[in-house]
Order: C-alpha cells, then sequence, then structure tokens
C-alpha cells in the first residue's frame, strides 16, 4: 500500500518560487548584460582609430587685458609600439595597477570585493577596483565622475573592449594614453619631461616612479614631490617582487633616489592663480575637447606687484599667501607662496590655518547686528566663560571703554563678552554667512580665532563688509570660448544681502580705526584704508585684510609647518606686505572715502611693539578641539623667548579736571598715561580748547562721524537662514 506524499510546507513553496524568480531574474540580467556588451563591441573605434585619436584639449589662458599668460594642453611623446616599450614599464604597470590583467575579462571581481573590504574595515574609501581595462575606457570615452551611473557604463565598455581587442593591444593603448602628470599623456611623453629621453630607454627605476603617476600625478610627481615620487616607486618595486617579475636584489638594486631629473622649465606665480582657475572649467562648460580660449580676472601688473610684495616682506624660512579681490569679486591677483617651482602648493586656497584677531571681524559683525553700536561702552575686566579666561596682550584690564576702542586695539575679553552676549552659534553662522567654507567651532574661545580658515574665504568676507554688506564671491574666468563660439559668460550676482547697510558701514569705521591708530598702522597707503590684523598664539600665523578704493587684499605669512616665526604680527610684515601691494595696485583708481569718517579711540597706548605690530592671542591657549588648555599646561609670558615689555598703564575714563594753576602737561600725562617726552610738548601747547577752557585731547579728535539720522532705521536682525543667504 503506497504511503501518502506529505504535502510541502507553505514556506518551502514560497522559498522555492524565490529561488526560481532570482535565478530567472538572473538569467535575464545576463543575457541583458551580454547584450549591452555585444551592441558597445559594435560601436567601438578601431584600434589604428583609437591610436590617432587624442586626449585632452589645449587650453589658452588670458589675463584680464587679453594677453596670454598661460597655454596649456597634452603633451605627446612617440606611439611606442607593445613590442618596442620596455618590458620592465610592462611589468610595472601591471603589478601595480593591475595584477590579474591577464586573467581577467575587464572587469575584476576580486579587486572589486577588495576595494569593498578595504572600505568597510577603514570607513572610507581607499582603494579603487578599476582595472587597467576600465581605467582605459575611463581616460579616452568617459570622465572621472565617481558617479554609479559611470562606473557601470565603464564596466560596460570595459568588457566590449576585452571582447575586440587583445590583451597587448589594451596594454599597448593604455601605455601610450594615460595621464602622467605635467600634461603628459602616455610614457615616452612622461619619459621626456621627468627623465629627457624617450620611453623606449627606461630603466627599472624610471619604469617604477613612471608606473606609480598614475594613481595620482600631482601627488606623486618628481618635479613637485621627489620624496613621494620615490616611495611610491619603492612601493612599485615591492609589487613586482611580489608578482614575481624581479628579484629582491633586482629591486633593492634599482635605487629611485639616485635618478637625475630633467630641468624644469622656469614658472612663476601665475601658475598659482591658473591652477585654481582652470580646474572650475568643469563646472562651467561640457567642451572637454575642442580647443579653449579662457579669458580670466587677472590684472598682470597687481600680480608682479603682489608677487613682490610677498617675497620682498615675508621673514626667511616662511610662506606667505596674498589674494585681492575688486568689488564685483574678480581675483586681480592671487599668490600662492614665495616660489612656484619649489612649491606649488597653493596656500592661498588650499592652505587652512587659524586667523587669530581677523576672525573678530565675525563677532564685531554679530555685535553690531544685535544693536550695539561703535561709541557703546563696554568693561574690560576679567571674565571666565566655560573655564576659560581670555588674557589681553596688555596684561591689564581698561575699565569702560567704547566698542571702538575695543576694537582697535583688539581686547579679548571684550570680543569674549561680545561674543557670550549674541551666542557662540551666532558668530559661527556669521563667519558662515560671509563665506567661510571650513567648519567653524563654537567654543567660547572661537572669538579668538582658534577655527582654521582659508585665505581666500577670509579675503571674500572682507570685501563683503567693503561691498555695503552684500556678498561678494570670488571668480576667475569672466568668458571663455572655442572656435570663435561663447561657451560661457560670467554674471555677477549682486542680490545676496548678507547684513543691512548701516551695519557694514559700522563694521567698517572700526576697520578704519584699526588702520589708522590701532594694530594696522603699517598698511597705511596714503588714502582711506580699513582692515584688521591677525596674530596667533606662539607667532605661528601673521595675517592682515583690509580694503581701500574698492580693492579687498588678504595676506598670511607663516611656516607651512606651523612653527613659530620670531617676531611676526599681523600688523608687521604682513601689514607691510599689504601695503607694498595696495601703493600700485590702487595707484590709478580714484581715491574713495568710506560711509563713516575716521574717529579716533577714547585712548590711544604708547607706541609699544605689541600695540603697534599687534600682539599674538594668547587668550587663545586651547587645544586642538578649542576647548581650555589645563593652568599647568599654559606656556608662561616668556616661554617663546619674546622681549618681555611692561604692561602700559591705561588711564580711567572718568572726567579729569583741571585743578587751578597746574601745568598743562602734567594734565594731559595723567589723562593719557603718556612719558612727558612723548608726544612732544609743543603739540600739546599747541592743542585746541574747548569752551570751558579745558585743552582737548590731540589724540582723540572730534568724534563727530557719519550724523546718527544719515542710518537708515535700524532693520530687525538678520535671518541667518533667509533665501537670500548664499550658499558658502
Amino acid at each position: 500500500m503506497a504511503r501518502a506524499r506529505t504535502p510541502a510546507s507553505p514556506w518551502r513553496r514560497r522559498f522555492g518560487l524565490l529561488i526560481k524568480i532570482l535565478i530567472g531574474l538572473a538569467v535575464l540580467g545576463t543575457a541583458a548584460l551580454a547584450l549591452a556588451v555585444y551592441v558597445t563591441r559594435s560601436q567601438l573605434p578601431s584600434f589604428e582609430d583609437l591610436k590617432s585619436s587624442p586626449n585632452g584639449q589645449m587650453i589658452r589662458v588670458h589675463a584680464a587685458d587679453g594677453r596670454v599668460i598661460v597655454s596649456m594642453g597634452p603633451s605627446y611623446g612617440q606611439w611606442l609600439s607593445y613590442d618596442t616599450i620596455p618590458a620592465v614599464m610592462r611589468d610595472a604597470t601591471i603589478s601595480v595597477e593591475d595584477r590579474r590583467f591577464r586573467s581577467h575579462i575587464g572587469v575584476d571581481p576580486i579587486g572589486v570585493a577588495r576595494s569593498f573590504k578595504v572600505r568597510f574595515d577603514r570607513g572610507r574609501w581607499v582603494q579603487g577596483g578599476s582595472t587597467i581595462t576600465q581605467q582605459l575606457a575611463r581616460n579616452v570615452f568617459l570622465n572621472n565622475q565617481k558617479k554609479f551611473g559611470r562606473k557601470f557604463r565603464e564596466a560596460i565598455l570595459a568588457m566590449a573592449i576585452e571582447r575586440k581587442f587583445s590583451k597587448d593591444q589594451i596594454l599597448e593603448l593604455y601605455l601610450n594614453k594615460v595621464y602622467y602628470g605635467g600634461g603628459a599623456y602616455g610614457i615616452d611623453a612622461a619619459s621626456r619631461k621627468f627623465f629627457g629621453h624617450g620611453a623606449e630607454n627606461l630603466s627599472l627605476a624610471e619604469a617604477a616612479v613612471i608606473a606609480g603617476l598614475v594613481k595620482a600625478p600631482s601627488n606623486y610627481s618628481p618635479t613637485a614631490d621627489a620624496e613621494a615620487a620615490v616611495g611610491r616607486a619603492g612601493v612599485v618595486l615591492d609589487t613586482m617582487v611580489e608578482t614575481g617579475v624581479i628579484s629582491r636584489g633586482e629591486a633593492d638594486s634599482a635605487d629611485p633616489q639616485g635618478l637625475k631629473l630633467a630641468p624644469e622649465p622656469k614658472q612663476n606665480s601665475v601658475r598659482y592663480f591658473t591652477d585654481w582657475a582652470l580646474p572650475q572649467l568643469d563646472t562651467l562648460i561640457d567642451e572637454t575637447q575642442a580647443p579653449l580660449e579662457v579669458w580670466t580676472t587677472l590684472d598682470l601688473g597687481m600680480q608682479k606687484a603682489a608677487d613682490a610684495a610677498i617675497r620682498a616682506n615675508a621673514p626667511p624660512g616662511t610662506q606667505g599667501a596674498l589674494v585681492s579681490l575688486d568689488r564685483d569679486g574678480s581675483v586681480r591677483a592671487m599668490v600662492g607662496g614665495k616660489d612656484y617651482v619649489s612649491s606649488n602648493y597653493n596656500r592661498a586656497t588650499q592652505a587652512v590655518r587659524q586667523p587669530g584677531s581677523s576672525f573678530k571681524l565675525f563677532v564685531y559683525l554679530a555685535a553690531l547686528e544685535a544693536g550695539h553700536r561703535p561709541e557703546d561702552n563696554v568693561v574690560d575686566e576679567p571674565v571666565t566663560i566655560d573655564g576659560w579666561s581670555p588674557r589681553n596682550d596688555s596684561r591689564h584690564f581698561s575699565g569702560q571703554v567704547t566698542i571702538r576702542t575695543a576694537f582697535a586695539y583688539s581686547i579679548n575679553t571684550i570680543a569674549a563678552k561680545l561674543g557670550q552676549e549674541v551666542g557662540f552659534a551666532t558668530v559661527a553662522d556669521m563667519a558662515r554667512r560671509f563665506g567661510i567654507t571650513t567648519p567653524v567651532n563654537t567654543h567660547p574661545s572661537m572669538v579668538l580665532g582658534t577655527s582654521d580658515v582659508r585665505v581666500i574665504d577670509m579675503t571674500r568676507a572682507f570685501a563683503s563688509v567693503a561691498s555695503k554688506g552684500i556678498a561678494v564671491t570670488p571668480y576667475a574666468i569672466t568668458r571663455v570660448t572655442s572656435n570663435g563660439q561663447t561657451l560661457y559668460t560670467h554674471e555677477v550676482d549682486r542680490s545676496h544681502v548678507l547684513v543691512a547697510p548701516y551695519v557694514a558701514a559700522e563694521m567698517t569705521d572700526l576697520l578704519q580705526t584699526t588702520v589708522n591708530t590701532g594694530t594696522g598702522r603699517q598698511a597705511q597707503i596714503g588714502r582711506p584704508v580699513a582692515g584688521k590684523t591677525g596674530t596667533t598664539t606662539s607667532t605661528k600665523d601673521g595675517w592682515f585684510l583690509g580694503f581701500s578704493s574698492g580693492l579687498t587684499t588678504g595676506v598670511w605669512m607663516g611656516r607651512d609647518d606651523a612653527k613659530p616665526v620670531a617676531g611676526l604680527h599681523g600688523g608687521s610684515a604682513p601689514a607691510r606686505a599689504f601695503a607694498a601691494f595696495m601703493k600700485p595696485a590702487t595707484a590709478n583708481r580714484p581715491i574713495e572715502e568710506f560711509d563713516t569718517k575716521v574717529t579716533m579711540p577714547d585712548w590711544a597706548l604708547d607706541n609699544t611693539e605689541e600695540m603697534y605690530f599687534g600682539e599674538p592671542d594668547n587668550g587663545s591657549f586651547v587645544d586642538p578641539d578649542g576647548n581650555p588648555l589645563p593652568a599647568d599646561r599654559i606656556p608662561p609670558d616668556d616661554y617663546y623667548g619674546e622681549p618681555q615689555v611692561a604692561p602700559v598703564p591705561i588711564p580711567d575714563r572718568a572726567p579729569v579736571q583741571a585743578a587751578p594753576g597746574q601745568q598743562l602737561d602734567d594734565l594731559i600725562d595723567r589723562v593719557t598715561g603718556r612719558d612727558r617726552r612723548d608726544p612732544p610738548r609743543d603739540i600739546l601747547r599747541d592743542a585746541p580748547r574747548e569752551s570751558s577752557g579745558t585743552p582737548r585731547d590731540p589724540y582723540a579728535p572730534s568724534r563727530q562721524a557719519v550724523p546718527r539720522d544719515a542710518y537708515p532705521p535700524r532693520a530687525a536682525p538678520h535671518d541667518p537662514y533667509q533665501d537670500s543667504r548664499p550658499n558658502p
């Protein structure tokens, strides 16, 4: 008697159905993939056509006056057939780029799995799984955008190329077309550029250097960073040993360090500008083949003056950077270092450094927008915020002073109190509103400039103040043409209002005072200037940023390794470089008065070096995260070996009446706290008298600036999230 068959479980039936569906989808997917590869293969150019097709495009860059400043484009050497390519070059490339090149179908599943594993282990993408064939497909037919759609097309193209060409043909195309940096396409152009001879004579060490360039041509270029190039070549040699194409002895005897490089053609500081400007073409136009004429904002006269100002004023062993923006945001000059040949690192756009007191621009902007006025009185006194107690550069407290005085002499305690009053998050938002693109912390010490910034971003912020509170966006390219057709024309956007005009006017008022009688006096150029110094703890960084006659310029100086620089203050070398540049840069521009007249602060300090140059912000002894350091970790005042200066007493701000018969000199001495030898007595004796007969302090001229009714009615505080705010 037959046993009754037990009916299958519903879950088992469903699982079986799911398996069948997945198998069906896999079959359909495989068929679709095969069809896509077949269609793509039929549309690929022939091998001869690919050999003759150029890579890249010729680009001529024009200055603002139309002169050609740089001609850039691909450099091609002699096409080398597979048989004439040195075996060490072929082996080095396969070993370091795609060791399973001879066995995969264009896509390497093992390489892809390895890249995902590394991504999972390290939390970020460190290496890709692209094969040599995929790289060839990307270089010839696609672009470098990291998008899934592009990667999928790249994989289809790679498999189609594998179906149409042999492995030797693919490697020949790759080695003659891949980009090796410096405008060199193909191994022959790279060999001639870096070693001064053709690729058919490459040694093992030279082949290892060239093969190592593909991963990151700019990072491993032997002319830009010889140490990095040698280190990368060592990785290539080790990989060749692992794959068995050379022995350990051959690798050890290769000696990449002993290679002699071909001399590099002379360059100048213009390349800092073009290196920053030209990558923007990828976002402005779609043309990647036709030759381009790029018209830029660069003023060659200003660029020459900027280069000379940095070279002449940057202290020995330091670097300097300068950016100058016109009122519409056009970049008129850009210097990223003292010597482009020795270092093409652009410190004007790439480096991030602490701005010191120049960051107080955003603190006072927030305070003015919140309702303060330059004449408002505030009290300079000890203050502790969340365990942080800022110190003043003068090592004493002045009592009641005006906001104008606090800004002119960069009083740290007042900046801290204003930051606490308006909110440190509000100050951070003000910085972002004005174009600071780097992260801004909200620790109390942030008011002294403990967040890293870029020179171009800070210059942009000051330019927006000069533009009466309207956002200024730096730009370099005005027009792009190709074969007589205009592909792009820049349009200046003046629609983004960052702060009300009266706030910008009052901020300019404060900035004028800094240059006329505060820490920025060496930035004076014989016409109205508004600006601010910045000096970081232990004089690691010196800044000066300011504007005059529609031109805004930012200067930074310091060491690349962030070590202290003796005597570097924002009011010294950076301010002198600013003046050395701005005098010739503004010489042919009309003198422009600001909306507010210069108004002196309540009192003027002795001309000690600290107040003249701007002491470092010693109140900012904090850790890298902006938290205050414990007392036992704060360096003593003489830690850095700087000369110590006795504190200068600040007079009591209460009115002082002249006693009958008291000598005028004694009265002035007591009011100003000055030595009787400074200022000269004849100046004091000739001082004008008030109606009461009391002599007026010559260091505190009439404070009648723009009348109050000249300002528009005070508007509501700016909404940092309004739609008109520009995207940093």
